[in-house]
């Protein structure tokens, strides 16, 4: 990641980022044709199809004024649909899951057609001018804007159809599923490129950061050159979408290193006050476990979604394992050399937060701790290294523990190691 990544990712999550632009795009638009009215293209069309051309002052204003506050009902209705998705995700799934919904890139191009096209009409009416010349009246501009608006009124149908499904728990649930897939097989794939050598650092200087808030990654390209032309090498103490606070240690250093070089390696780790989706992982496994948990609440009472949820975990899981423990930025070179050190959360952490959470919420539905029993035994038949084997036998056990703690019926628990066959 380099800066001008980093900042084009920033924004483009912002839901005003597209309707900026596209906002904008019709105010130029406006200009243009307004420009093209003063060289008499409305003349020149009314000459080859009339029929095309609206030369009456008066009917244009009207036609524009209709089409300018149509097109505001329009905007506030479909953006209170928004609203109203959002808080249903907040309610129905999790608080989480909204940076997603608000970034959709659909809704902002929607959202700003129509604040595109209300601009457009806005300087097209305003540049009417009263004349007995009827070629003055910017009949050709008036058609365009009746254009575009029908164009809105297309998107309005699209935006009803891709809101209805937006909504579903298990577009979400696929949704997150593939962003998390996607991002930790690109990391094994770097991984699989690279040496995963590197020296232990029992020794090295520790460094801390002045910063507090969420630490959301690293601009790899400027640390990597930094570590190359100073000839040390780093390695970074912090975890993605941690939280940081004041005088946490943020990395260490091979060699000793000057203020200098410590303000520019500092520079090179992004934080912020908020928690960011961006490339990390860790958020669609607690994304997805939260969507499970909060299905399995008294006021939702829905299992099968909880059960869903363990199928991608389990999907997600299975591409986790392959993961090395650490993440390195190394050469591009023949030589391949790592450079930096970055830790990242390791597959007995991601496990355990996932199944403490589903078995405290979870333990007294016996399908769901079925379900979770018959993910850990699949786990146990894609296994990398022992190490892995013994960690999926711990969360086994005490799944076990909870079962015959919480659950009465003996038939019940006498099922708990069966194969899961789904029901639905």
């Amino acid at each position: 990641m380099d800066r001008l990544t980093n900042f084009i990712d920033h924004i483009q999550s912002r839901i005003a980022f597209f309707p900026t632009i596209i906002a904008l795009g019709g105010l130029l638009t406006a200009f243009f044709m307004i420009y093209l009215e003063q060289q008499d293209i409305s003349a020149y069309i009314m000459e080859v199809a009339p029929a095309l051309v609206i030369d009456d002052t008066d009917t244009a204003k009207t036609i524009l004024s209709t089409l300018i506050g149509g097109l505001i009902s329009l905007t506030v209705f479909s953006f209170s649909m928004v609203m109203v998705l959002l808080n249903q995700a907040s309610s129905n799934f999790s608080p989480r899951v909204l940076p997603g919904i608000v970034s959709d890139q659909k809704h902002q191009i929607v959202l700003g057609l129509y604040i595109g096209t209300i601009l457009y009409n806005i300087f097209i009416f305003i540049s009417i001018e009263p004349t007995k010349d009827n070629y003055q009246t910017p009949g050709f501009s008036v058609l365009l804007g009746i254009i575009l608006v029908v164009v809105c009124l297309a998107a309005f149908i699209y935006f009803i159809h891709h809101i209805s499904q937006a909504i579903q728990v298990g577009n979400i649930l696929t949704a997150i599923h593939s962003r998390t897939k996607s991002e930790i097989r690109s990391i094994v794939k770097n991984q699989e490129k690279i040496s995963l050598k590197f020296p232990e650092q029992e020794h090295w200087e520790a460094y801390e950061i002045n910063e507090t808030g969420y630490f959301h990654g690293i601009i790899e390209d400027d640390l990597l050159k930094l570590c190359k032309d100073y000839q040390t090498k780093i390695a970074v103490q912090l975890h993605k979408g941690q939280f940081i606070l004041d005088g946490t240690i943020g990395f260490t250093s091979e060699k000793p290193i000057d203020n200098d070089l410590k303000e520019k390696i500092l520079n090179t780790l992004l934080f912020s006050h908020e928690e960011l989706i961006g490339k990390n992982y860790i958020y669609g496994f607690r994304q997805i476990s939260e969507i499970g948990v909060k299905a399995m609440s008294p006021g939702i009472n829905d299992p099968g979604t909880a059960l869903n949820t363990i199928d991608y975990l389990t999907s997600l899981f299975m591409d986790l394992m392959r993961k090395a423990d650490f993440e390195y930025l190394a050469d591009d070179d023949q030589t391949g050399e790592n450079w930096v050190l970055i830790r990242s959360s390791k597959f007995s952490e991601v496990l355990f937060n996932v199944m403490a959470t589903y078995r405290l919420y979870c333990k007294h539905d016996i399908t769901v701790m079925r379900k979770l029993m018959h993910m850990l035994k699949t786990l146990t038949n894609h296994v990398i290294n022992s190490d892995q084997l013994v960690i999926i036998e711990s969360e086994i056990t005490e799944l076990r523990k909870d079962a015959d703690n919480n659950i009465e019926n003996k038939r019940d628990l006498s099922t708990l190691n069966s194969d899961f066959i789904s029901w639905s």
